[in-house]
C-alpha cells in the first residue's frame, strides 16, 4: 500500500490532507536509500508568505500536528505546510539502528535542500527542536519564524522537574524504556502521547495498563482510526520500538549529548550536533543575527515547560518574551491541546493579522 516498510497498515483519513503525500528517497547517510514521507499541502490560492515545516519528536509522527494543520487550512493562512515522519516514525520506513536527534537532523537536511525550502516557519515539538533546528542551523537564512513547544536545545537545567524526576519520582520517564519491553512500547505511546494531561500517579498507571491491555488483545490497532492506534502501530517492529526507546534513554542528558553504542553503527555521539547549535543560534537568529520573529507555547507539567528551560529560549531569542504562552495544566504534548492556539499565533506571525481579518 505504501511505497515504505512502514508497520502502519493504514492511517485516520485525517494523517494528511488529500493529495498532499509525497516520497523522498534519502540519498546520503548510513539511511542512504530508505524512504521518508512527508506531506505537502498549499492553503490557498493566493501565494503562500511561508512555507510552514513542522518537525515531531518521539515517541509521536506528524500526525501530532493535525489540530494545528487544519486550524491553518481553516483560517486560510496562506503558506504551504510541510510535514514529514522521520525514519522509524509514521509512514517513512522502519529504523534500522537506534537513531536520535543528529541523525533524523541529517534526513531532514536532505529533504529540505530537495525541497530548496525558504521563508520557512519552523515548528518544533520535544525532540524535534534539536531535529528541526539542527537541520536549518548550517543554512539559517532560510528560516524566519520560529515556534517552540515543550523542546529545548540548551542544556536541561537540574532545578525542578527532569526527566530523572517526571512525571513521578518513583516512575521516570528516563526508565520506562529499560522497564518497558519493546513489543508493548507502542502502547506506552499510545497512552503518554494523547493523555499528556496532569495526573496522578494510580491514574496514570491505570491508564497505561489499559492501552497495554489493548495492545496485546489487539483491539488498540485494530480500526487504525484513532491517534491512539497511531502512536502504537508505528512501533509495531522491534527496531523501531527500539530506535523511540533510546531517544527517551537520552533524556537524563537532554542538550548536553552523550556517547552511546549502537549494535549496527558502533560508538556514536552527538555532544558535537549540540555544541553546534548552542554556539550558533543566538547569533544566528537572536538580536544580533537576523532577530527572527519568535514564540514558545510550554505545558508547565514537564520538565521542558519549566521556568528555567523558557529563559534558555528567551535569552537566545529575544523576541520571544513578546509571545510566550504557559499553560499549567497541560503537559508535554501541548500541540494536542493547545493547536488552535498555536495555528492563530502563526498566522498572526505570518501576515501580521488576525485570523480571519479581524
Amino acid at each position: 500500500m505504501y511505497p515504505t516498510n512502514t508497520p502502519l497498515r493504514a492511517v485516520p483519513a485525517d494523517y494528511h490532507p488529500p493529495g498532499s503525500a509525497r516520497w523522498f528517497k534519502l540519498h546520503g547517510g548510513p539511511d542512504a536509500g530508505k524512504t521518508l514521507f512527508y506531506s505537502d499541502h498549499s492553503v490557498s490560492a493566493a501565494a503562500a508568505q511561508s512555507t510552514v515545516v513542522f518537525v515531531h519528536g518521539n515517541p509521536e509522527c506528524s500526525y501530532t500536528y493535525r489540530h494545528i494543520r487544519d486550524r491553518l487550512i481553516s483560517n486560510a493562512t496562506p503558506c504551504r505546510i510541510i510535514a514529514n515522519d522521520h525514519i522509524g516514525f509514521g509512514l517513512s520506513d522502519q529504523a534500522s539502528y537506534e537513531m536520535v536527534d543528529m541523525h533524523h537532523a541529517a534526513n531532514l537536511s536532505q529533504l529540505i535542500r530537495h525541497l530548496d525550502l525558504r521563508k520557512v516557519t519552523l515548528v518544533v515539538h520535544d525532540w524535534g527542536g534539536p531535529i528541526g533546528i539542527g537541520a536549518f542551523i548550517d543554512e539559517p537564512d532560510r528560516v524566519e519564524r520560529l515556534l517552540v513547544m515543550n523542546s529545548t536545545v540548551f542544556p536541561m537545567p537540574p532545578d525542578g522537574l527532569t526527566y530523572e524526576n517526571y512525571p513521578f519520582p518513583i516512575l521516570p520517564w528516563c526508565r520506562t524504556a529499560d522497564l518497558i519491553p519493546a513489543r508493548l512500547w507502542g502502547a506506552v505511546a499510545a497512552y503518554v502521547v494523547s493523555h499528556a494531561s496532569p495526573q496522578g500517579f494510580l491514574p496514570f498507571m491505570a491508564g497505561v495498563s489499559g492501552c497495554i491491555a489493548r495492545a496485546i488483545t489487539g483491539s488498540l490497532t485494530r480500526r487504525m482510526d484513532t491517534p491512539e492506534s497511531v502512536w502504537c502501530a508505528q512501533f509495531g517492529t522491534r527496531i523501531n520500538a527500539l530506535s523511540s526507546q533510546r531517544n527517551v534513554r537520552q533524556t537524563p542528558v537532554w542538550g548536553h549529548g552523550y556517547r552511546y553504542t549502537d549494535a549496527t553503527l558502533g560508538p556514536q555521539d552527538n555532544r558535537a550536533f549540540y555544541a553546534k547549535i548552542q554556539s550558533r543560534i543566538a547569533a544566528a537568529w537572536g538580536e544580533n543575527g537576523r532577530n527572527i520573529d519568535a514564540a514558545g507555547y510550554f505545558g508547565g507539567w514537564d520538565p521542558c515547560g519549566k521556568d528555567a528551560v523558557v529563559a534558555q529560549w528567551q535569552q537566545a531569542l529575544p523576541r520571544m518574551r513578546e509571545a510566550t504562552f504557559r499553560f499549567p495544566d497541560v503537559g508535554h504534548f501541548i500541540e494536542e491541546y493547545k493547536g488552535a492556539e498555536m495555528a492563530d499565533t502563526l498566522h498572526r506571525m505570518i501576515t501580521g493579522a488576525e485570523p480571519g481579518g479581524q
